[in-house]
């Protein structure tokens, strides 16, 4: 379904979920626990028809300070043998003024997140997240942070010890001088080694941020089947779920399940969105598999969670439950 098919549709009521899938996240209080994830609205121009959908959340964007075109075409592949997608896109986005103006003349009711990154030329990336933080505080309910796009040179150095010590204390001084602080999410990288998630947990495991993603899109190539298997860009989809999944776990076992995870890559039924949860995570974010089966995905994986919540009595007793065994899994490179 198009962006602009989307916004011909009549308004509608919000769709309700069962009780049981509702949880109360860094200070906000979801419906359920699936969102939209970043990279299908990109310029904030149908939230409210996203949610109206029965998604729990939506994050728009990325939307950097000044509009850029992004990557030359083609940049955007179905791997339909794979149900997978590449991309390189390269934040392409009208820029955070347009962003704004929609939000403000017409926000819907929901939680919205907004994801921001920096621009390609920019002299100096930080400035240009501060920038984000600055506009979007008052609007947002969120605000990601993507620092781990592989479509932009240079960007995930971002995620090294050092840059991202130094980038979150730039950010926290951004927040404390707004009025209004929305949370703040870190969207990582699945390809990041032990290490480096080890550093990035170490970063994050001190109230410098409110929640992590894990993860954005691979430039690791499994085995697929689909002439576009060379193609240069982020992975994501169905080869993304194991690697995506494994690095959850690790990160919920880093952290002793202190700091909330949203887990994305790879969902596409209600089996594999309640792994995620049973590796750690308490939200979840679809969206290439959107592309394969359609607003249908979203009622199939809430029925699942909703049974299997039932069931252990909260998405809460799930949390991380299986968390252990899939860190061990990769560790051993099983």
């Amino acid at each position: 379904m198009t962006l602009r098919m989307l916004s011909l549709l009549p308004p509608m009521p919000l769709r309700k979920a069962d009780p049981v899938l509702a949880q109360t996240v860094f200070g906000l209080t979801f419906p359920n626990p699936l969102g939209l994830a970043a990279g299908f609205d990109k310029n904030a121009e149908v939230p409210g028809q996203m949610l109206r959908l029965g998604f729990g959340f939506t994050e728009v964007g990325t939307l950097t300070p000044r509009p850029q075109s992004g990557n030359p075409k083609p940049r955007l592949f179905r791997l339909t043998e794979d149900h997978a997608v590449i991309n390189r896109m390269g934040f392409n986005n009208a820029g955070h003024g347009k962003a704004l103006q929609r939000l403000w003349r017409k926000r819907p009711a929901g939680i919205i997140g907004i994801n921001i990154g920096a621009n390609k030329d920019s002299v100096d990336r930080a400035a240009d997240y501060v920038a984000g933080i600055a506009a979007f505080s008052d609007i947002a309910d969120y605000i990601t942070i993507n620092i781990s796009s592989p479509n932009t040179p240079g960007l995930r150095g971002l995620q090294s010890a050092d840059e991202l010590h130094t980038l979150l204390r730039r950010l926290n001084d951004a927040r404390a001088s707004q009025a209004k602080r929305p949370a703040m999410l870190l969207k990582i990288a699945p390809d990041l080694g032990a290490a480096e998630l080890k550093d990035i947990a170490a970063c994050c495991d001190g109230n410098t941020v409110d929640g992590v993603i894990i993860s954005n899109t691979t430039l690791s190539r499994p085995t697929l089947a689909s002439k576009h298997t060379g193609e240069a860009g982020g992975l994501s989809g169905r080869p993304l779920f194991r690697l995506s999944t494994q690095q959850l776990a690790r990160f919920y076992n880093l952290t002793k399940g202190r700091i909330p995870l949203i887990g994305a890559g790879g969902i596409e039924d209600g089996a594999t969105a309640l792994q995620k949860i049973e590796a750690g995570a308490t939200l979840l974010q679809v969206y290439s598999a959107l592309v394969y089966k359609g607003p249908a995905l979203i009622d199939e994986v809430l029925a699942t969670l909703t049974a299997a919540a039932k069931t252990a009595g909260g998405l809460g007793h799930l949390r991380g439950s299986k968390a252990d065994v899939l860190a061990h899994q990769m560790d051993e490179g099983k």
